[in-house]
This record gives structure tokens, sequence and C-alpha cells, in this order.
């Protein structure tokens, strides 16, 4: 039977709801892995943290209750005085905390059974259980955050390489959320300036319609600049996926193993050694990579090599690029160019293998017979030869598809660039009502269609379903 306490807040409870009954909330913070933290913390945050704290913290000698201390001490049950564990009691009283609530953290030893137990005893005495991305909300809710900082945290706890960190960071500082209200603020500036022609037309000169269109056109021109940073922002936060395809034995888990300096492979002279997919994780660029190393592609009567082939063949259909690995020494062969014409609809490298096999004049040759794909690296990957010339060419075509891999200081997400889209369009539709001379009232429409999309990237203008679907997808503890 579940433990009543440790039952959560029914996830399809409206927000409405959930705010309007906030309480006090805990959750853990920290990773609970067995055998492997070596501290687990557990977050209170609300009216009642600091007397739950009370209740189950006891700190021996004078050590004062403070906000921004650090209390030495024992977590007992209260009822029976049993101990719980030793720990450490952090106190951060309203205004000054995360969440602008009191806040407490347990810091306790890791594993899965004290932070549990700890847990279970906050929500016994007054808190109840957090829902994900609750402590996060209520930092948002309670002005700490605007709603880019608050996604900011998200993307900095997910974030997979450290220019993915900084521009988290950046964002979480502010860096997003300035340049648009700075938009907002002057679309709302040429507002007021058209509803003060409708309401006091006689008193006030002629609006200059000219002037209202540059202003527009300069605002547009600054959303389609932020609109630019798109493919950078899901560039690094969701990596980019790399196959490397190509018949077996050309080398490519020696090509793995070189390129992520380690034996993520097994490599040995049998042909169709690798049977799975292997996968190894690597940061190029500042980009995060994900490499899968593939099983070779042939027709085979082995059932399964065969499904190893069949995995190989989708892995590469699935992949933002493609490494085509072929043999030096081989040449390109009738099968190359059979596995070839089945991924050259994908973003492709060449990677000439084993070019430490074949002569300079040979090497020479093999180039120049080979017209496509126009991107070509050779390799050793045995000898660790030509990964600096790999990684370069990854960035080539990264940065082909116009999408920057470093030098960029914000970058934005699906939802920000949905909102920022319909501003832009809002605003060509008002410079569309302006050139056919309609009526100010109609001006007005559209520009406040512009305002109110800005206003939901930062939270100025928000639904409880836009809450919901950002704050779904953080973890509890947050």
């Amino acid at each position: 039977m579940l433990n009543p306490y440790l039952t959560p807040v029914n996830p399809k409870t409206p927000m409405s709801e959930l705010l309007a009954n906030t309480g006090t909330i805990a959750a853990i913070a920290t990773a609970v892995v067995p055998q492997q933290g070596s501290v687990g913390i557990v977050r209170v945050s609300g009216d009642q943290a600091i007397t739950i704290a009370q209740t189950l913290f006891s700190a021996p000698g004078r050590q004062v209750w403070e906000s921004h201390r650090i209390l030495y001490g024992y977590i007992h049950q209260p009822q029976t005085k049993q101990l719980v564990d030793e720990a450490l009691l952090l106190i951060m009283k309203a205004p000054r905390s995360f969440t602008r609530e009191d806040v407490v953290e347990f810091h306790c030893h890791g594993g899965i059974i004290a932070v549990q137990q700890v847990l279970q005893l906050c929500l016994e005495n007054g808190a109840r259980l957090a829902q994900p991305g609750e402590f996060t909300l209520r930092a948002f809710l309670n002005g700490r955050l605007d709603l880019t900082q608050a996604e900011s945290v998200a993307d900095l706890v997910g974030a997979k390489s450290p220019q993915a960190a900084q521009i988290a960071l950046a964002g979480l500082q502010g860096k997003l959320a300035h340049p648009i209200r700075k938009l907002r603020a002057q679309c709302l500036d040429i507002l007021a300036e058209i509803e003060a022609r409708i309401d006091f037309e006689e008193d006030l000169p002629p609006l200059d319609e000219q002037r209202i269109i540059s202003e527009i056109d300069q605002v547009t021109l600054e959303i389609t600049k932020l609109l630019a940073t798109k493919d950078q922002g899901e560039l690094l936060r969701t990596g980019l996926k790399v196959a490397i395809v190509g018949r077996p034995n050309v080398g490519k888990s020696s090509l793995l193993n070189a390129w992520s300096q380690s034996d993520r492979a097994i490599v040995t002279d049998l042909p169709g050694t690798t049977r799975d997919v292997v996968e190894s994780q690597l940061v190029v660029g500042g980009i995060p990579v994900q490499v899968l190393d593939t099983a070779g592609i042939r027709e085979t009567a082995d059932q399964v090599e065969k499904i190893g082939v069949e995995r190989s063949r989708r892995a590469s259909s699935a992949a933002d690029l493609v490494l085509f690995t072929i043999d030096a020494s081989a040449g390109w062969t009738q099968a190359d160019q059979e596995i070839y014409e089945q991924v050259k609809h994908r973003p492709v490298i060449l990677v000439i293998n084993k070019i430490d096999l074949i002569s300079i004049a040979e090497k020479q040759t093999l180039q120049s017979k080979i017209q496509k794909p126009k991107s070509k690296i050779v390799t050793a990957a045995a000898q660790n030869q030509g990964i600096d010339g790999l990684e370069t060419a990854v960035l080539e075509i990264v940065q082909a598809g116009k999408v920057q891999a470093a030098d960029i200081d914000l970058a934005i997400n699906q939802r920000q660039a949905a909102a920022l889209t319909k501003a832009k369009i809002c605003l060509e539709q008002v410079q569309v009502t302006i050139i056919e001379q309609l009526p100010l009232d109609f001006w007005t429409i559209d520009l406040r269609g512009a305002i109110y999309a800005l206003g939901e990237i930062t939270g100025e203008e928000v639904t409880e379903s836009v809450l919901d679907r950002i704050f779904s997808k953080f973890c509890i503890g947050k």
C-alpha cells in the first residue's frame, strides 16, 4: 500500500487549483542513486518550512537559527525521538530565497534510505510533495524570475556541454528577457501614440505614418535576429546525432574509438564484429555530439547480423549527419555505391579510412575519382590520424546549415520562437493595415497581438496551459 504522505498532487490538477492552495512543499533536490551520492538534499519551501525544520532538527550547542546560516545537528523522528540522520540544515528566510518563501534544506547522507526517510518526515509534519518544477514555478509567481529565466533553469540542469551551460546562464541572468522587454516597450509606445490620436485626434498633430512604419520595421528586424538563434539553441540543447555507416571492416569502430579516445567498440579484422549500435557522447566545438557506430551494412544470412544491419539503416535515417566510411585500400566499391544511395539524402561526410595502407599517388587517384559527396576527409583511425580534420568537417557542415557553433551569447527555444513568430506576423499585418489606409482602430488590433505575444515570452502575459507545459518538464526537486 502506498504511503499517503508520499502521494503527489494529481498531475492533472488544474494550475489554478494548485496555486490557490499552495501550502508548504517538499522534495528531494538531488539525484538518488544507490551507493553513489555522498550527499542528498531535501528541500522544503513555504510558510511551515521553518516550523518543520524546528520539529525535526536538533542543533547541539549554541548555534543560532538565523537566515542564511548552516546548522550542524541531527534529524529525529519527533514522536519516538529515533535518530534518522546526522545532517546539516540550511535556512533561507523570505524573501531572500529561490522561491521568495521560507526555505530550508536538509543536507543528509546520500544514497536512498536517508533522504527518503527525511522527506517522509517532512510530509508527515505539514508539507506536501512538490509537483515537477514547482519550486521554480513559485519563484516565477513570486517575481523572483521571469519565464525566460525559469526556462533557463531547466536548460542549465540539462546542459550537455559547457557552451550550452553558458547560454543557459546568460538566460538566467536576463540576457534574453532584456531585449524582449525592450521590443515590447517599443510596441507599447507605438500603441499609446495611435490610441492618443483615436481619443484626442483634434488636439494632436497628424500621425506620421512613415515614422510608425519605420519603427515597426526596426522591431521586426530585431525579432528576426532573435529568431535566427533558434537553430543554435536547439543544437546546443539537444546535440547533433552522428551515425558512422559503411561496409563491414572498413574501420567504423576504430573511428569511433579514435574520436572518443576510448575503447567503446570492439575492433577486429573479422567483418561483422559490430552487431548492434554502439554510442558515445562527445563535445565538438561546444556542441554535444552523439556518435553512433553501426553494424556493417551488407546482405547476410546470419539472423543476428541482419538485425544489426536493419538497426544501422534506421540509425542512419534518424541521424542529423552521416559519416559514410570506406576502406581506402579497397577503393570505392559497388557495395559502397549501394550504401551511399541509401544515405545520400542525409548530410554526409565521406571518410576515406585506412589511408595509411595506400601510397600518396593512390590516395590522389582515389579522391579524384569520387565526385560525391563533396565533403571528404582522410583518416587512419587505427593510428589516431585525421580526427582533427573530421571535427573540422563536422563543424563546417553545421555552419553550412547556418547554425553557428560558437560565439553566441543567447539562444531561444521552440516556445519562444513560436511567440516571436506570432509577434512578427502581427507587426507585418499592422504595416499592411497602414498601407491600405484602414482606420486607426484597425492598427491597434494586430499591434496588441504583437504585444501579447512578446509578453508570453517573459511571462507578463501567460496562461495556465503555458505554465503547465513549461514546468511539467522540470524534475520534481527543482
